[in-house]
């Protein structure tokens, strides 16, 4: 590995791609470590965008990495880019904010400081009265960043419960099953019924969970979901 100094920005994209689908990637991620970590946050970018699902779904995971390393060492630098995120979520922006939701979620889930401050916005992506995101596929990050993010700190205000359910209900069946999972740490009675209705789904779908990219049934995720017990140390 060359030092820190002397990686150019199309070096640093390159060594990063190689990284992001390796087969031992938690390994990769210590190796991101000692990376700069300013630098690197605009090519992590770029890979929310790339052809690989998986390469696009590991650069949300080392983006989490990343920033919650800057908010440890600098909260404001973190709180640029978590700003970033949310730019390129507003329709001002002119772009889509392609892994955005999903890579808020997973900075929050890393940061207890960056769960405060940004963890109701990106609930509010789903709230019909302040932020939501109508766009189907938005959706789908919003509601993976909104589990990621309850898997970690399994601690949201009751009533983020309620902004889950209508999506129980889509007819896309991912948007059902990611709402499903999400479901899990918050306990309410009466989306566990919900569930309940749900386990009988068999629509498949993908999902990324610990740094792969797993299929999935509805059925399969609401009944995980049902059962869910908080693990014996947190999902972080």
């Amino acid at each position: 590995m060359k030092s820190q100094r002397s990686i150019s920005g199309r070096d640093l994209k390159r060594i990063l791609a190689d990284l992001l689908v390796a087969e031992t990637f938690p390994s990769s991620l210590d190796v991101i470590d000692d990376l700069p970590a300013r630098q690197i946050v605009s090519p992590l970018f770029a890979f929310f965008c790339d052809a690989d699902a998986l390469r696009r779904w590991r650069a949300v995971t080392a983006m989490g990495r990343v920033v919650s390393r800057l908010a440890d060492a600098n909260l404001e630098s973190a709180r640029v880019v978590m700003r970033r995120f949310m730019w390129n979520l507003n329709e001002e922006s002119g772009g889509i904010g392609w892994g955005c939701p999903e890579a808020m979620g997973e900075c929050a889930a890393l940061s207890e400081r960056l769960a405060a401050e940004y963890g109701g916005i990106l609930w509010s992506y789903l709230h019909p009265e302040r932020n939501f995101i109508d766009h189907p596929a938005l959706q789908e990050g919003v509601l993976w960043g909104v589990g990621r993010l309850v898997h970690a700190r399994p601690a949201p205000p009751a009533e983020n419960a309620e902004l889950l359910r209508p999506f129980l209900s889509s007819p896309v069946p991912a948007l059902r099953g990611l709402a499903a999972w999400a479901c899990g740490p918050l306990a309410d009675a009466g989306l566990r019924s919900l569930l309940e209705t749900l386990e009988a789904d068999d629509a498949p779908l993908p999902i990324y969970r610990g740094t792969t990219i797993e299929t999935c049934s509805v059925g399969a995720l609401a009944a995980q979901a049902r059962h869910w017990e908080p693990p014996p140390s947190a999902e972080r």
